[in-house]
């Protein structure tokens, strides 16, 4: 009788496990030679696109050289941005609102981790890329938000950048400006706006909303998960637009409007699957605890694929992201991808 008994329990977990956390289904071949009608692809190559303010180019990086390049989305051409002058490679380009471009890298390069932990600095290159790029004078930890309309960014920092600043665990976000003296660029007017003391909460700027009032970011949350957050830089309010205990969402390109933003997301992955490994893009509108989450891309029913790094176009008619691997670093991409939303 016990044993059946045992049985019968061991049975029903199985069945209520199946119920509320299905694995998903993987398709045969790749995402890449299946594209719905309104995906295309532009580049073979590359990774980490952004959009420039006229939202007629896109710059991207290639991994495999550490350089920026350049996609005209008129001519179809592209162009190098970063081959005419010595670098120890360059992680992120980004363009700043007057055209200019934004860059982090290393001064020197010692390892892949120790490199982009420690050694990232910010730079400017102008719009023209004729010169190497002038130094901010001032480490990075991950990516930049940069204002569409103001020469504003925000950033994180932690405490492999600065040991003698930051204790273990410990991170903050900063805002500032970026101007110019004499032809060189600088940061002005830093402040701090959110600052966290444990690896639960592992800040990352992403994007500026509401007339660059309110900083929108993503919080890192211990062992692998993550969260979309808010702050408003008048007050210092702190909003959570998704936080799903065992699900990984990290904040990406938000529309011009500001009114949704993707995500990169673990839901739909199933239950062993919930890391930044496993995402596909996911459409969030940006209200408190934000319940509307819808599904955009689907290279995840495809056995080690994922969809990443997706940046919204000025006018909120396309987004362009990358295709990536599942067993890849975060941010390694395999060719440029557009998505037609309008």
């Amino acid at each position: 009788m016990k044993e059946l008994i045992r049985r019968s329990v061991t049975c029903a977990v199985l069945i209520s496990c199946a119920l509320l956390c299905p694995a998903q289904t993987r398709k045969v071949g790749n995402p890449e030679a299946n594209l719905p009608p309104n995906i295309v692809q532009i580049t073979a190559f590359g990774e980490r696109p952004v959009v420039s303010p006229d939202g007629k180019r896109i710059a991207f990086m290639s991994k495999s050289y550490g350089d920026a390049f350049e996609f005209d989305l008129g001519s179809k051409l592209i162009r190098l941005l970063t081959g005419h002058f010595h670098n120890e490679g360059f992680l992120r380009v980004h363009y700043l609102s007057n055209g200019d471009f934004f860059l982090i890298g290393a001064r020197k390069f010692t390892d892949i981790r120790t490199t982009r932990q420690r050694d990232q600095e910010m730079w400017v290159m102008k719009a023209d890329a004729k010169t190497p790029p002038l130094p901010l004078d001032h480490k990075i930890s991950e990516g930049v938000a940069v204002s569409r309309t103001r020469m504003r960014i925000a950033w994180s920092n932690t405490h492999d950048q600065y040991p003698e600043m930051l204790a273990r665990g410990e991170s903050v976000l900063y805002t500032a400006d970026v101007v110019y003296k004499d032809g060189a660029p600088s940061l002005v007017n830093k402040k701090e706006v959110v600052r966290s003391k444990s690896t639960e909460c592992t800040l990352e700027a992403q994007d500026f909303r509401n007339d660059d009032t309110e900083l929108i970011y993503t919080c890192y949350r211990a062992p692998h998960y993550a969260d979309v957050m808010g702050v408003d830089l008048n007050t210092g309010k702190v909003t959570t637009y998704r936080k799903i205990d065992g699900e990984y969402n990290e904040v990406e390109g938000i529309s011009p409007d500001g009114r949704w933003t993707l995500v990169e997301s673990s839901r739909d992955q199933g239950p062993d699957r919930q890391n930044s490994s496993n995402i596909d893009l996911w459409k969030l509108k940006l209200e408190a605890k934000s319940a509307d989450f819808v599904r955009m891309t689907h290279w995840g029913d495809y056995e080690g694929y994922k969809a990443s790094n997706p940046v919204v176009s000025p006018d909120g008619s396309w987004f362009a992201f990358q295709s990536a691997r599942t067993n890849e670093p975060a941010g390694v991409g395999h060719g440029i991808f557009l998505f037609k939303l309008k």
